[in-house]
């Protein structure tokens, strides 16, 4: 668990998350499977982190997702600093200039 590297000293996201969610603001929506492919190292941070928001991984890449179409950020300053604690520990060096150039292993 991400909690025991980190000291339980973790910041929070500025999305909300389900516990903040209540029946007099939760908008109902229909939640679809995909079968989208990630690099592994940024899933294992992205599942590190919705771990700690006690979040899913769907519900935080909806919330990245919404945040970045808006042109917005996600991420409070603790939670990029969380971040990059996380990037460290999983050894995610891939930044934005890698958008767009990632390709597969040979037999991945």
């Amino acid at each position: 668990m991400v909690h025991s590297y980190l000291n339980n000293t973790l910041p929070c996201l500025t999305m909300p998350t389900r516990a903040d969610a209540n029946e007099d603001n939760a908008i109902p929506v229909e939640r679809i499977q995909t079968g989208v492919r990630l690099e592994k190292k940024l899933v294992k941070v992205l599942k590190a982190l919705s771990e700690h928001k006690d979040m899913t991984l769907g519900e935080l890449l909806e919330g990245i997702v919404l945040h970045a179409l808006e042109g917005k950020q996600p991420f409070s300053r603790d939670t990029l600093a969380l971040i990059a604690k996380l990037r460290e520990i999983y050894g995610l060096q891939l930044d934005a200039s890698s958008s767009h150039r990632l390709k597969d292993k040979k037999g991945a």
